[in-house]
């Protein structure tokens, strides 16, 4: 064994801690936005049933709004 390997060995176990934390916040980040997302897309309808006073499925030129996931 090498005088730096034990160095080597600390530095990979600590990137792959944080590598395993940087994923767990990531997926609640992605959580949260969905949330945020789907929120929006309720207020969204909310705010075309008030315009739309008839009741009519969705007002001309407004579509729903696409949100590409990775």
């Amino acid at each position: 064994m090498t005088p730096r390997e034990p160095e080597l060995a600390a530095a990979g176990v600590s990137l792959a801690t944080e590598a395993a934390l940087l994923e767990a916040r990531a997926r609640m980040l992605q959580e949260a936005l969905d949330t945020v997302d789907a929120r929006i897309g309720e207020l969204s309808e909310t705010l075309r049933r008030l315009q739309d006073p008839t009741g009519s499925a969705s007002s001309p030129g407004r579509e729903a709004r696409a949100v590409p996931r990775p």
